[in-house]
């Protein structure tokens, strides 16, 4: 029974935050401290940036703001995701609370109750609504915007910051981040283009997170247990392991010196052969079978192992299914089964057996799965659910699905603690660790959530260890002025306003803030030049004028010594030049000064601060305006192109320009210009698909262009070549006004979906496109978003009408049933 104080609390409470304790009784935990904060601030009409661990439960703010809207007849909120996977999971979960006619879902390629009170949706879409002015928009009372982290995104976090920036100013907005070293600077943004903004940091877990190594067959605890529970010192028992296996560390840093001393021409010793000390002991790594095994005996299934590949990923399964390992009961195995027949029973049967479906269903019947990009996204569904269930116990994935997936295990297991970022094999940082750990223990189900990192060889538990305890890493924006971007803010705001906009960016506030320091800095200096330049004041003259004399005589001296061998001509002109300063040096007044050697010591010290500080400077003079700088780039080359024109001072659209405006992504000068200059006029369906697939597919770095050999013929090659030169000539235009430019078409994909889009058979597809069913389908998805933005925008009605059937074409078979 609660005392008279809890009570008088408890009634306070309610009579303060009434809608606080209505959303708060309906949950199924006690709200913590962090999520009622964020609550209150809501209720007294308030913006709010949260941000908090993984699993801390961030998104009870965000459906707090829902409940708000729908308290007030009327009123609409927005949900907004970077994944249309998120959206799809987040919008079946508002339904079970509010019921299918309240809420709506808009991905691009998914339209389901678009005007309703409660739309969940990808930041993209609301962007575009933003720039439409839709009607939608009207009564918008809440925006969620889940994920808001992906505003540093390089190739979409723009996105985010124009909906920041652009959204009417009544909306209040509902920030959700993982947490980051810089909330409060991301908050004090928030504050000035938002206003009224609270920022809520929480650095708790709701479950706390147990670390361990696994060494052969036992786990052993990361951190000193007899430290106490807040250590962060290392267990001593791993340092002794370490010490005597040998340290890879070490052999990499021996091996290092010694090609630097050959290098350098000194005598060196080679080093053993692999590195090792003589008594060094080798590890052996436990199978993968096996660690499942021992997980299981020890009660921490079910489990995530996250392996930075794909085929790591299928293997893993196929090893654990080869090993004869089952981890469930019969009664599962007949549950699961159900779920994934009443969930797969729209695929041809033809099909399934393309997808590896019998395999893949008896791998799931072990209660064993993988989880990738490569894998069908309704089988990814799947997964997803029998997991949450508690049916399927073991998942291999990749770290897509760190990225906010509700899927909590009580364990995590990392086999590596470095991965392949497209380059090279790059260690994992302290982010990308928490990120991946912050998936271990379930809220209401499991006392503490377990983080496994399997022994390899030249582990140092010290470098574990820091990432372990290290919660820190900063949110920077990516913002960059796009011609998209452009073309609507003038058409909306005029050239002016816009510029003054993007100047309000975070990545302008990120880079005024950056400024403020390097100011500090640079006033720092000014006190200290003047502390030298009084200490080298002289009766006989101008010291500063005669220190540089000396500086710049010495410079020329020094560069005349290395430059021995530069043509006659430049080395005379240096030695009149060295000569007139001799003599400039010798009848100056404080070249006969008795301490001349004191006050030229003051002088080189004043002198070399100096070049620091005009160094600063100009550090300074770029980074200010850096953004409105771009714009302006963007602004030249829209005004070459005439998709802008200038009248008596006035910036404003063109037709090409208002073309422009609806057209989204890297590419939208050249598609915009494409469709300007006919050049795929004549197009049948088929041949657009696959023009629109060279438009947006990204290949594989060791892809090249192999894909070219296989391009569709006739009218195609003919437009393709075109397209080619086309972005050839753009891209020069945009070198020549300092701007980046874009990557050139990428026809790998092009007569793969070419024969899709024909009706061409899964297998063959599959098979010319050389990539997994889920890569397929997400190609073809953007492909779809493209060609329904053609199908809007083109004014060459055929071409209108062959992108919407080349659209329909695509969007089949295990496309379209993967829509959802």
């Amino acid at each position: 029974m609660s005392s008279p104080a809890e009570r008088y609390a408890a009634a306070r409470e309610a009579s303060e935050h009434p809608h606080t304790s209505a959303f708060a009784a309906r949950q199924r935990f006690d709200l913590d401290p962090f999520q009622v904060a964020g609550c209150h601030a809501l209720e007294r009409g308030h913006s709010v940036l949260v941000a908090a661990p993984t699993g801390a439960g961030k998104t009870i703010v965000g459906e707090f703001a829902i409940h708000l809207a729908m308290q007030t007849p009327g009123d609409k909120a927005f949900y907004t995701t970077p994944m249309k996977a998120l959206s799809n999971q987040k919008f079946r979960e508002l339904v079970d609370v509010y019921g299918a006619d309240q809420v709506g879902l808009l991905t691009g390629d998914t339209n389901i109750n678009g005007n309703a009170r409660i739309v969940v949706m990808t930041t993209e879409v609301l962007r575009n609504m933003i720039y439409a002015d839709s009607a939608a928009l009207r009564d918008l009372r809440y925006v969620v915007m889940d994920e808001v982290h992906y505003l540093a995104d390089r190739f979409r976090g723009a996105v985010w910051e124009e909906v920041i920036i652009h959204l009417p100013q009544h909306v209040r907005l509902v920030s959700l981040s993982a947490t980051v070293s810089n909330a409060e600077e991301f908050g004090d943004w928030l504050d000035t283009v938002r206003g009224d903004t609270e920022v809520i940091v929480s650095e708790i877990r709701p479950v706390p997170l147990e670390q361990h190594v696994l060494v052969r067959d036992d786990l052993l605890p990361l951190f000193d247990e007899r430290a106490g529970l807040a250590t962060t010192k290392v267990n001593q028992e791993l340092m002794r392991i370490r010490s005597s296996t040998g340290s890879n560390y070490d052999n990499n840093r021996r091996a290092q010196s010694y090609r630097s001393d050959r290098h350098a021409g000194r005598q060196a010793q080679r080093p053993q052969r692999g590195g090792r000390r003589p008594d060094a002991r080798r590890i052996e790594r436990v199978d993968r079978p096996d660690v499942v095994h021992l997980l299981d005996r020890a009660n921490l299934l079910p489990a995530i192992f996250f392996i930075f590949s794909r085929v790591g990923c299928d293997a893993a399964v196929q090893q654990v299914r080869r090993s004869g390992l089952r981890l469930t009961s019969a009664e599962e195995r007949a549950e699961i089964r159900a779920i994934v027949e009443e969930s797969t029973r729209s695929l041809q049967d033809e099909d399934l057996g393309i997808l590896g479906y019998w395999e893949w269903l008896d791998d799931l019947e072990r209660g064993v799965a993988a989880h990738h990009a490569g894998l069908l996204p309704a089988f990814k569904e799947v997964v997803e659910e029998l997991f949450r269930r508690k049916l399927v116990k073991v998942v291999f994935a990749t770290e897509t699905l760190a990225l906010g997936i509700n899927m909590p295990a009580r364990t995590v297991v990392l086999e590596k603690m470095e991965k392949f970022n497209g380059e090279a094999r790059v260690a994992i940082t302290s982010g990308e660790y928490t990120q991946l750990t912050g998936r271990a223990g379930r809220r209401g189900i499991d006392v503490e959530g377990h983080a496994v990192v399997q022994w390899t060889e030249g582990m140092d538990p010290q470098a574990v260890a820091a990432l372990a305890s290290r919660r820190t890493y900063p949110l920077n924006s990516s913002f960059r002025p796009t011609y998209n971007m452009a073309v609507n803010l003038i058409d909306l705001f005029g050239k002016s306003r816009a510029r003054q906009i993007l100047e309000s960016s975070f990545a302008q506030f990120q880079a005024d803030r950056a400024v403020v320091g390097l100011a500090r800095q640079v006033r720092d200096a000014e006190e200290s030049l003047a502390g030298y330049q009084k200490a080298m004041e002289c009766e006989h003259g101008d010291f500063v004028e005669y220190g540089a004399i000396r500086r710049e005589l010495s410079d020329l001296e020094k560069k005349n010594r290395q430059d021995a061998h530069a043509p006659r001509g430049a080395r005379d002109t240096r030695m009149k030049r060295i000569q007139s300063l001799r003599g400039q040096m010798q009848r100056h007044g404080c070249h006969r000064c008795p301490d001349r050697e004191d006050h030229a010591r003051w002088a080189e010290r004043y002198w070399k601060l100096k070049r620091q500080t005009d160094r600063i400077r100009r550090q300074i003079e770029t980074r200010t305006g850096t953004v409105a700088r771009v714009f302006d780039r963007v602004v030249e080359v829209l005004e070459t192109l005439d998709y802008l024109t200038v009248v008596d001072g006035e910036t404003s659209l063109t037709d090409a320009g208002r073309t422009m405006r609806r057209i989204y992504g890297e590419r939208d000068l050249l598609v915009a210009e494409s469709l300007r200059q006919g050049l795929w006029t004549g197009l049948d369906a088929p041949s657009l698909a696959a023009m629109a697939c060279c438009l947006v597919y990204e290949p594989r770095r060791d892809e090249a262009n192999a894909g070219e050999r296989n391009l569709p013929r006739g009218a195609f090659r003919t437009a393709y070549d075109k397209t080619t030169t086309l972005w050839a000539e753009l891209d020069d235009l945009e070198k020549d006004h300092h701007l980046p430019g874009t990557e050139p078409l990428a026809p790998g994909l092009a007569g793969a979906m070419h024969s899709w889009a024909r009706g061409g058979m899964l297998d063959r597809v599959l098979i010319d496109a050389d990539m997994a069913a889920g890569d397929f389908v997400r190609w073809a998805k953007q492909t779809i978003d493209l060609l329904d933005q053609l199908s809007i925008v083109a004014e060459d009605a055929a071409l209108a009408r062959n992108a919407r059937v080349a659209l329909d074409g695509i969007r089949r078979g295990i496309v379209a049933y993967s829509s959802m």
